[in-house]
């Protein structure tokens, strides 16, 4: 870095005098008299000046880096949204380095790097930096919060700290015996001073939660164990585990879960509760031996995560219409349904969060509790003590409750008391797994409940699928090859319908080079109405049900999946991919 009016290495930062910025920290509401104890505290404990203010919160930071950019002659940035970070400074700087000096490449010019920092008076991580990147640094200021979002984006797809970790657990020999430490609520952020293995699954760990990965894989092969993770509904090969740290990974997840390390031969199942800074993920466990071992996956569900609003799921105009006018219902049964990993709970919370709690009482019984809601009275299934979804159901009903939710009717038992609470003037909420709308009204009947019970109590039946979305990164249309025609026709759209091109993702380091980045859903609606009572009540097979419903204007699943292909947000393969079980 060349010293210069511009440079935290220069003249500007250390000769200027300091009553011109005290002016200007008073000019911006800082008293004389704090001016004066902060410069007190600074000379007393060697901190510089803008530290101690912030520390003491006399100003807001934005409001200092300001005064400070103005004072130095610095460019200053409120937000570093939508910035891309120089591949040259990823590659050569570590990433502990950038997080700890909070410093991020803005953009590189012929071998001048502009590298924002939130610290103006700290010289030396800049003099460091263009050291490593041999090249000038011109700085810029920006708030920590800004830097740090913007490092932990650029960094997501190098090893962060795996490598590194994984190294240790190499040179240390003693590995075995440091899997048993563990705090109630271990802080994967906090790898400092901890043994090998604990800082290797906290790093895998936190790496998985910065991906947005809703489950992590530990796959034992002969040779190694294979970390894995599901982002986006799609499994991808993360790290290989040298096979010498198996086991102590195994013993050190298990007893983060309070399952038994001394039992091999027989699946277990754990929870725990991983802290990621100020927040909190519930972590689902699930051990089962194979022939090369115990092969572990990790549920994540992260407690901070915000609920979704109906505008924000997928959902048509006509659907997120129709889905708020049963919301209203004093009564009756609204159903969700699909596979695993298909977004149900998601649309369910979205639908609650619309109910207002302050004049009706709202009661969940979930397994797990996945997201909070304020004012809403959630319940944790415990089926070791005796708390199923029947007995909680079952309770409820002593609690005056207006609107209930039940995570899923899985026996007749629980499917019978949803029916009364409907009957009796509850709006119920549930979820089932079946393939599509129509199968669902069969599932309730094959389960023994009386067709004329099903007819009079359920009121709307929504089937779900998650797609992945197109990568906003590289979106991008191209001309309609032989191949996608197949695939649109097989999908039911015709090319002249697409005006000769269609949506894909190029592939780009945001998105793993797949394409695609995140989910929305596709959705089929059923309401009850007098036909489809008639048809229940005369047993009429599913596919009667659903070939009658779509003469009737019911947007199947693949109808809905053209219209966001038709939208540019989704693929041919991924409508396709989700929706093979179905027929139009």
């Amino acid at each position: 870095m060349t010293p210069s009016p511009t440079s935290p290495g220069g003249s500007a930062a250390s000769t200027a005098p300091l009553n011109s910025i005290g002016e200007m920290l008073v000019d911006a509401g800082l008293s004389r008299d704090r001016l004066e104890e902060c410069r007190r505290v600074a000379g007393a404990t060697g901190e510089s000046l803008d530290r101690v203010i912030l520390q003491k919160e006399y100003l807001d930071e934005p409001t200092l880096l300001q005064i400070y950019a103005k004072h130095l002659g610095y460019e200053f940035r409120k937000s570093l949204e939508g910035t891309r970070v120089p591949g040259g400074f990823v590659n050569r700087v570590p990433v502990h380095f950038a997080r700890n000096y909070n410093l991020v490449a803005l953009e590189e010019t012929s071998n001048v790097y502009k590298v924002a920092t939130c610290m103006p008076l700290a010289p030396h991580p800049m003099d460091d930096l263009a050291a490593m990147l041999g090249a000038e640094i011109d700085p810029v200021l920006a708030p920590r919060v800004e830097i740090t979002t913007l490092l932990a984006r650029a960094y997501r797809h190098k090893a962060d700290g795996v490598d590194e970790a994984l190294a240790d657990v190499n040179e240390d020999g003693n590995i075995a015996g440091l899997a048993d430490q563990i705090d109630e609520s271990e802080d994967v952020l906090d790898v400092a001073n901890k043994a090998p293995i604990i800082k290797l699954v906290n790093t895998i760990l936190f790496q998985a939660l910065k991906l947005r990965a809703s489950d992590v894989h530990f796959h034992p092969y002969a040779d190694r164990m294979q970390s894995r993770f599901r982002i986006d509904g799609i499994l991808y090969d993360m790290d290989p585990i040298p096979r010498k740290a198996q086991e102590a990974i195994i013993s050190r997840i298990k007893v983060m879960g309070k399952m038994d390390i001394a039992e091999r031969r027989l699946p277990q199942d754990g929870r725990a509760t991983i802290k990621i800074g100020d927040g909190e993920v519930d972590v689902r466990i699930s051990s089962v031996p194979t022939t090369n071992g115990e092969r572990i996956v990790m549920r994540l569900l992260d407690k901070t995560a915000k609920v979704y609003s109906l505008d924000e799921i997928g959902l048509s105009e006509k659907n997120r219409d129709m889905l708020r006018e049963y919301l209203n219902y004093s009564h009756g049964i609204i159903l969700v349904t699909g596979p695993t990993g298909s977004g149900k709970t998601t649309t369910l919370y979205a639908g609650m969060a619309e109910v207002d709690t302050t004049q009706k009482n709202v009661l969940t019984i979930e397994d797990p509790v996945e997201y909070s809601l304020p004012g809403v009275s959630q319940v944790q299934v415990n089926v070791k003590k005796g708390l199923t979804f029947a007995a909680g159901l079952r309770s409820f009903l002593r609690q005056d409750p207006d609107v209930m939710m039940v995570g899923e009717i899985r026996d007749r038992e629980t499917a019978d008391i949803a029916i009364r609470a409907a009957l009796t003037g509850h709006l119920v909420f549930s979820t089932v797994h079946t393939n599509d709308a129509p199968s669902t009204i069969q599932r309730m009947v094959d389960q023994g409940v009386e067709p004329y019970l099903v007819s009079s109590s359920l009121v709307l039946v929504i089937a779900q699928r998650l797609v992945r979305t197109i990568c906003k990164h590289c979106h991008t249309y191209v001309p309609i090859s032989p191949e996608a025609t197949a695939k649109l026709k097989k999908v039911g759209l015709a090319t002249d319908q697409m005006g000769g091109k269609i949506a894909v993702g190029k592939g780009c380091d945001e998105c793993f080079q797949s394409g695609y980045s995140g989910r929305t859903a596709i959705y089929e609606f059923l309401p009850v109405d007098e036909v489809l009572r008639t048809q229940i009540m005369t047993n009429a097979t599913a596919s009667v049900m659903k070939r009658t419903a779509v003469e009737r204007g019911m947007i199947t699943l693949r109808e809905d999946g053209r219209q966001k292909i038709l939208a540019g947000q989704t693929t041919p393969d991924e409508v396709l991919r989700v929706t093979q079980l179905d027929l139009d």
